[in-house]
């Protein structure tokens, strides 16, 4: 289960990364962008890290309000969970509070 953890967050970070890098192109260009929701969608969906390291690489929605903000609470929120699943806490922790869901059976 962990190595597809670290599979998707792979994924979710290269894509991510590579929307922004599209995204910012498009602008330069004048084409049709993304969206700011696809691309929060990303954020969200574990490309945090890939997002906020393509805004800052390529200098694209740093200024940009209220995405900007968005990006970084999410990114703070992610550490958050890495450093919990990391230390082995987020297990016991979610295992308990699936213990409180009703039997499906």
């Amino acid at each position: 289960m962990t190595e597809y953890i670290l599979y998707w967050l792979g994924v979710a970070n290269g894509i991510a990364f590579g929307l922004m890098v599209v995204d910012k192109r498009r602008a330069e260009a004048g084409a049709r962008r993304i969206s700011e929701s696809t691309l929060l969608r990303w954020v969200f969906f574990g490309g945090a890290f890939g997002t906020y390291a393509a805004s800052r690489l390529v200098r694209h929605k740093t200024r940009k309000q209220p995405f900007a903000t968005q990006m970084i609470v999410i990114l703070a929120l992610e550490i958050i969970l890495l450093a919990l699943w990391a230390s082995g806490f987020l297990g016991p922790l979610v295992a308990a509070m699936l213990a409180y869901l009703p039997d499906p059976a």
